[in-house]
């Protein structure tokens, strides 16, 4: 049984595409980093995805956005659950090809299905009325049957500005917010450069 238990946790971290191996047992805590521990133990519990709620990540560069939502995709992996990691640019990029192909219906009903799906990098541009519907598509399809964890640079609070119609920004942040744990972090130094110094160190200790 733990060997089968084993090989379905792999088979579905290799399925979840995480752009970064994290887990939520090695974040760093410290003092000059807004996040709290608390809040992050309760997240990783997974039960979130059974109450189908979501999670909002905001940030600047370094803070450690999207390594904390791998993190909490792989602990979810790690409990059974079905993962999907996509950047946006990436994201839109396969919804669009899925049109070409004449398999848009099939392609965002495999994402309507998928128990937690994460998107990384919201708003590194404003988004076009065609993407804007597509994704409004997607969270409307997984409101209240799944979990979404979103992540990005830009704060919900500035999400409406991504859009360029109002009544798609409304019904977008209507669905994702009102149900969803809002994590706002915030670091003096690059996590980046936290966990490099901590590679070389451990380098160091065993050459």
């Amino acid at each position: 049984m733990l060997a089968r238990k084993n090989s379905r946790i792999k088979r579905l971290l290799r399925a979840a595409f995480l752009g970064i191996d994290a887990c939520v047992e090695d974040i760093h805590y410290s003092a000059d980093r807004t996040i709290d521990k608390k809040t992050v133990q309760m997240i990783s519990t997974c039960a979130f995805i059974e109450q189908k709620l979501n999670i909002v990540i905001s940030g600047k560069t370094g803070t450690g956005k999207s390594y904390l939502a791998c993190a909490f995709g792989n602990k979810a992996c790690r409990q059974g659950y079905q993962v999907k990691y996509y950047r946006m640019p990436e994201l839109l990029l396969e919804i669009q090809a899925a049109k070409n192909e004449h398999r848009y219906s099939k392609y965002m009903h495999q994402l309507q299905k998928v128990k937690l799906l994460i998107i990384d990098d919201i708003g590194l541009k404003s988004y076009t009325l065609e993407e804007s519907r597509d994704l409004l598509e997607i969270v409307e399809s997984r409101y209240n049957r799944t979990s979404t964890i979103l992540s990005g640079q830009v704060s919900h609070t500035k999400w409406y500005d991504l859009f360029p119609d109002p009544t798609i920004a409304d019904a977008i942040m209507d669905r994702i917010i009102h149900n969803s744990y809002i994590l706002a972090l915030d670091s003096k130094h690059s996590i980046r450069e936290v966990m490099a110094k901590k590679k070389v160190e451990t380098i160091e200790d065993t050459g």
